[in-house]
């Protein structure tokens, strides 16, 4: 699946001055994720409910 620039979010730590790190985009039935320095390398795609629980782990550390 090709999905648009405009259809990817760069993470908050991402900056122009710094190191980019990883952009996110969601499409109907899962969640992309794929390293910002190259973004037509791989890319990783999960469930919306998998990506919550992430997210939901991510945010206690």
């Amino acid at each position: 699946m090709t999905l648009k620039p405009s259809e990817w979010t760069k993470s908050s730590y991402s900056s122009n001055d710094g190191p980019e790190c990883v952009e996110v985009a969601r499409t109907p039935d899962t969640i992309r994720v794929r390293d910002s320095k190259h973004p037509h390398g791989p890319q990783l795609a999960v469930t919306p409910a998998a990506w919550t629980a992430f997210l939901t782990y991510a945010g206690r550390r």
